[in-house]
């Protein structure tokens, strides 16, 4: 999951997330269990990238930040009855970090679903992903990683390949929307170590959503928020958020959370491919080697990730006499 999806697929599948703490989670012994996860993930992952495509027919009415206020209140309406956090026991080191996530989620969809606007739903969703790769490689030293971001750079050059038609503007939004990413990631792990569950995301899409009330009211009195556009912003909100929380959570208790990372790397490809299909973006053979290295620099950095996690948990027992 892209940035799209929150509050599972919202994270880097190369840093620790909360899937790693899902209860019911599979061992590795488990492959009977394999088949319903992939699935699981398939239709979370692909509702996603259709979610994004669904909200541009929307913009010409709602605009930009009304598709994004509507999935904003569809996301708080999910998260807040299931996570029910306690709002009169909060103390303000736990509000802080809430407050945060929630002004990053509201810059977080609002440049991307911009970006998506102006470039193909492919590269915007690519130029994303370079925010949790880049934490996952920001304090590593080895080789291997250094390899994987010069491979992540070279990526994005010929993705863009730039030129005077580029939309520097559009490129620029999707990488904001990548900072964001990289910075809800160290934030959630934060808010994560002082609210237990989702109540930290639950907060943060709630006060984000209320950012955006004032959105929903002008569209309100307008008369603008009906009939199609609605439904398409709704279908936002829904396939980007209520479908992957449901799909993700089942994924999670059924295949190891590195195979979930590995499968989630894909949302770059699918992405194009769902701008092919719905939205008419032909990519050019440049740009489809440029998605190839970034989604392969994202595997093999959670690869190597992933094995030195193994090796630091199996250190101490080993050493234990």
């Amino acid at each position: 999951m892209t940035a799209q999806a929150e509050p599972l697929t919202a994270l880097s599948p190369t840093t620790s997330t909360p899937a790693t703490t899902v209860p019911g989670a599979p061992h590795p012994g488990d492959r009977p269990r394999l088949l319903p996860g992939i699935l699981s993930m398939s239709a979370s992952a692909t509702g996603s990238q259709i979610g994004a495509a669904v909200g541009t027919f929307a913009y010409p009415t709602l605009g930009v930040p009304g598709v994004v206020a509507v999935r904003q209140l569809v996301a708080a309406a999910v998260l807040l009855p299931l996570a029910r956090p306690p709002f009169r026991r909060f103390t303000w080191a736990q509000w802080w970090p809430c407050l945060l996530l929630a002004a990053v989620f509201a810059s977080m969809n609002l440049s991307l679903y911009t970006a998506f606007s102006r470039i193909d739903l492919g590269l915007a969703v690519t130029l994303e992903f370079l925010g949790p790769l880049s934490v996952a490689l920001a304090t590593s030293r080895r080789l291997v990683d250094l390899v994987c971001a010069v491979a992540a750079a070279g990526g994005v050059y010929v993705l863009v390949l730039p030129g005077p038609s580029t939309d520097w503007f559009g490129v620029g939004l999707a990488l904001l929307a990548g900072v964001c990413w990289a910075s809800y990631i160290l934030l959630n792990r934060l808010a994560g170590r002082r609210l237990p569950g989702l109540q930290a995301t639950a907060t943060a899409t709630t006060f984000s959503a209320l950012g955006y009330l004032p959105v929903v009211v002008v569209l309100l009195v307008r008369g603008e928020l009906v009939g199609l556009p609605l439904l398409c912003a709704v279908a936002v909100g829904l396939l980007c958020s209520a479908l992957p929380y449901a799909a993700d959570l089942f994924s999670l208790r059924r295949v190891p959370v590195q195979l979930f990372g590995v499968f989630m790397s894909a949302n770059p490809v699918l992405a194009a491919l769902v701008g092919l299909v719905l939205l008419g973006q032909v990519i050019a053979l440049h740009a489809w080697v440029g998605i190839g290295l970034v989604v392969v620099a994202d595997v093999v950095a959670l690869a190597v990730a992933a094995r030195r996690h193994r090796r630091a948990a199996v250190r101490p027992i080993v050493e234990t006499p």
